[in-house]
């Protein structure tokens, strides 16, 4: 029983307790910033990539495959903002 409680005490030694986890919070909401704006980056050439796509199958609807475009993209624009603020406000806070 003495044998466990002293490698018990050892292995508790050898591991670092992490007691402020400030840091680590910055680090993924400067990450989770990041990745919110490549995905809404990624998320709209995605949305022109089809808008253009579409437009060159039918040409007479330009105006609403336009239109549609413009409001996906200014969706996931928004939602994208939304991301950042909080992962910069993980970062101040």
């Amino acid at each position: 029983m003495l044998s466990l409680s002293i490698l018990l005490d050892v292995a508790s030694n050898v591991v670092p307790t992490v007691t402020d986890l400030s840091s680590l919070a910055k680090m993924g909401g400067a990450i989770g910033a990041g990745l919110a704006a490549i995905g809404a980056g990624i998320g709209i050439g995605a949305i022109g990539k089809g808008a253009v796509d579409a437009i060159a199958r039918q040409p007479e609807a330009v105006n609403d495959i336009r239109t549609n475009m413009i409001l996906t993209a200014a969706f996931v624009e928004g939602v994208a903002l939304f991301a950042v603020v909080v992962g910069l406000l993980a970062v101040v806070m």
